[in-house]
Order: C-alpha cells, then structure tokens, then sequence
C-alpha cells in the first residue's frame, strides 16, 4: 500500500528516471541513436549528434501517450485507462561551416526542450485484504515512543488548530500520529500526557480496501548545446541542461471492517501532494565514424543536481462507536527545500548504417542508483533514507536496438529496449521490455 511521506526512495526514484519521449524517429527505434545523431531527440542522448547535421535544422513533436492499467489486489481486478496530448520535443540547430583549411570543419549552436517523463496516470485497486492488514499500522509506527500531549489538542483548541500546531512544532510524524488519536483509531494505554504506548481500535480481521492513486505533471530539461566536427570523421559535443519538474499526486483509500470487537469500522484517508523544482546538469560525447558505414559514440550524463519543492494536504474521516469523526485542517503543510542528486550515466553505442537503404543501431547504458543522495547529508533524516537507498537499491544496465529500412520514400522502423530494475530484489520495481514500431515517409 503507497502512504505518502514527504522525500523518500518512491521520489528519488521517479526524478532518475526518463522514458523515451522526442521526435517520431527517435521513438520508432526505442531511443538507440548515441551513435547516430542527426536527429533533435538524439541530441538530448548524445550532444556531439548536432554536429553530423549538413545544415540548420529545426523540429517539434506533437503526441498522445495512452495508459492503460490493469490491477489486482486479492479478490479484487481493476482497469483503468489515462490519454494525455502534449508537445514531447522542439529545438533547432545552427549549421556554421569552415571555408577554411582548418581541421575543425563545422561548428554547431543548438537550443532544444525535451519532455523526459510523463506524470499522467492514474489507477485503482480494491478487494479484502485477508492478511489481518489495516491502515492503523500507519498511525501506530507514528505515535510509538511519542507523548500523548504532543499528538493531541490542548483544551479549547479545534482539531483544525491542533493539526497545524503539531506540524509547526514536532514535525510531520506528529501530525500523522495526532490524526490516528483525535480520529479513535489509536488509543492510549493510559490517560496521561506523558503516555508514549499505543494500540488499535481495530480488531483482528479482514478489511475491505479501495484505493486510488491519481498523478500529472511531467519531467523537462532545455538543452543549450554546441558540437563540432573535426576532419572527416569525429564529432564532439556539450549539452548544458536545465531541468524542471512539476508532480501532482492524490491518493485516497477507503477501509471497511465487520471485525467483531472494532470500534473503528470505517477509514476515510486523502492525501496530496504537490512537488515543483528546478535543476542542473551537463553531458559530454562523441561520435567516431570509424568507415563509412560503422560508427561508434560515447556519452556521459553527469547527475542532476536538483532543488525541490513540496507541499502536502490531509483529510482522514472514521466511523464506528464514537460517530463519524471528520478532520479536514484544509491546512497546505509547506515543506523546507531540499536537493537531490541522481545518478550519472554512461552511455555506449554502435551503428552500422547501410549508405541510402537502411541502419542497425545499438546502445547502451548504466547508472548506479544507489548513488542516489538526498541533501544536506548532514540532516539525519536525509542521511537515514541515503544508507536505506544505498543499501536497496543497485547498478542498473539499459540495452536499446533500433532498425531502419527505406523503400522508396517509406522508412519502415523498429525498436526493443530492456532496463533493469533500480531495486536490488528485482520486485518492488521490475525489469522492463518494451518494443516499438513506426512509419515515416519522405
């Protein structure tokens, strides 16, 4: 079950990673143009690949990404479907040719933005859960070890108050513990301030859930590039990248129970959040034509030093003995800045492009996950998630295939991808395959 808790692995690894956005081509070949280039998405890949342009080129990309979900908790199977429109790409690239007799034969200026995830999605699960698993674990592992006058409300404060108070003053685990005491899902083993010992008002049983998750937003960068040409066959470039992001998340859960012995017998829980930041990074590469054929390239993607934003809302209601109790703050719990440095990435590529009729290219790609870090490190919250993140997660490969055969003035297109898993175990995230096909004409 996704709770939501401000700056954990689940964000760490949603901002590492990218999906294959950019031009049609781009696509059609699942993304395997490091040692291409030639394209305004390939130029995101590998910056050297705006120099193999003979000429100023610009471009956009206008498309719809379809998600479908299919799900299945216990006994229960959802489908849920998500379509988005959007720009995925634009850019152009400035030619400048030597005239002279210098081995430098060609300089290249470019600009370009580059949708690099896409946020929208949206899905549902629901069924009873048999394995005695209820939401009150969440409020328990809060209040454990905290005082009881430090998760309620004082005499004469309204919950609302005593929400921001607890936030403001003991931190976002107290809010979390106070909402499961003033909602009678937690009781204290005794009526005293200085109680730190808790237990559910929830009997042993099964629990009906139905939970929804509800994300948009996406992941950009806007490239400044320069490359040039040396002799015949080597190509250089550096990619100076801002990145910015935008994420939006609502999740919301419904708990039943007929647990004998319960006095909560509903939950009704909301959360959002709502996260912006901004970031740097820079990308090295090269292109090497070894024949006129066979082609080799080689880029490096430094990490990307970001500076986030967050901010969340609450709303938890419960039914059972005591009433329906609703505590709804309409309280935004704005959250201090902080940085996060994903990982670097080397990329490998071959090609073989066969003059006029056609090509065969091949990437790929590593990056270190566990090099994931929250910052400052000396905050030992961020220190504690950094040695969890090491300690999970692992080094990750990415094998990318992209082929082209030209008929006429049809381009027939085709791709496969394969992306390990971040996590150590293969599970909680798992391998990725995924296939492409496309169509151009000229």
């Amino acid at each position: 079950m996704s709770t939501l808790y401000a700056q954990d692995i689940t964000d760490a690894i949603r901002y590492s990673q990218n999906e294959i956005q950019g031009s049609a081509r781009f696509r059609a070949l699942s993304g395997a143009f490091g040692a291409l280039g030639g394209d305004m998405s390939a130029v995101s890949l590998n910056p050297a690949g705006s120099a193999v342009f003979s000429q100023s080129h610009a471009s956009f990309t206008l498309s719809n990404i379809d998600t479908s979900n299919d799900t299945q908790y216990f006994n229960g199977f959802g489908a849920s479907n998500e379509s988005n429109f959007d720009i995925n790409q634009g850019g152009a690239v400035f030619v400048f040719s030597s005239n002279s007799k210098s081995p430098w034969r060609k300089l290249t200026l470019g600009i370009a933005y580059d949708k690099t995830n896409d946020f929208n999605d949206n899905w549902f699960v629901f069924g009873t859960n048999t394995n005695n698993q209820s939401i009150d674990f969440y409020f328990l592992n809060y209040a454990d070890g905290k005082r009881l006058d430090e998760i309620s409300a004082l005499p004469g404060e309204s919950l609302d108050e005593a929400y921001t108070d607890n936030g403001r003053v003991y931190g976002y685990g107290n809010q979390q513990a106070f909402l499961g005491y003033e909602s009678y899902i937690l009781e204290p083993d005794a009526d005293d301030d200085a109680n730190t010992l808790y237990t559910s008002n929830l009997a042993n049983g099964t629990f009906d859930h139905d939970y929804t998750l509800a994300s948009s937003g996406y992941n950009g960068k806007l490239t400044f590039n320069m490359a040039a040409q040396y002799e015949d066959n080597l190509y250089l470039g550096l990619n100076l990248n801002s990145h910015f992001l935008d994420y939006q998340r609502t999740t919301l859960l419904f708990e039943d129970n007929a647990n004998p012995a319960s006095l909560v017998t509903a939950i009704e829980f909301e959360n959002t959040l709502t996260t912006t930041g901004t970031g740097f990074s820079f990308q090295l590469g090269g292109i090497l034509k070894l024949s006129e054929e066979f082609r080799v390239g080689f880029s490096y993607d430094s990490p990307i030093w970001y500076t986030i934003q967050e901010e969340t809302t609450q709303y938890l209601g419960t039914d059972g003995d005591n009433g329906f109790i609703g505590i709804n703050p309409q309280v935004i719990n704005v959250f201090p800045d902080y940085k996060l440095q994903t990982p670097a990435k080397l990329t490998g590529s071959l090609a073989y492009v066969f003059g006029q009729q056609g090509l065969i290219s091949f990437d790929y790609s590593r990056k270190d996950y566990s090099k994931t870090q929250f910052r400052p490190t000396s905050d030992p919250v961020f220190a504690d998630e950094n040695n969890y993140m090491s300690n999970i997660l692992t080094s990750a490969s990415t094998y990318r295939v992209g082929g082209e055969y030209k008929v006429k003035q049809f381009s027939f297109r085709g791709g496969y991808r394969f992306e390990e898993s971040p996590y150590k175990d293969g599970v909680t995230i798992g391998d990725l395959t995924g296939y492409s096909l496309g169509l151009g004409y000229n």
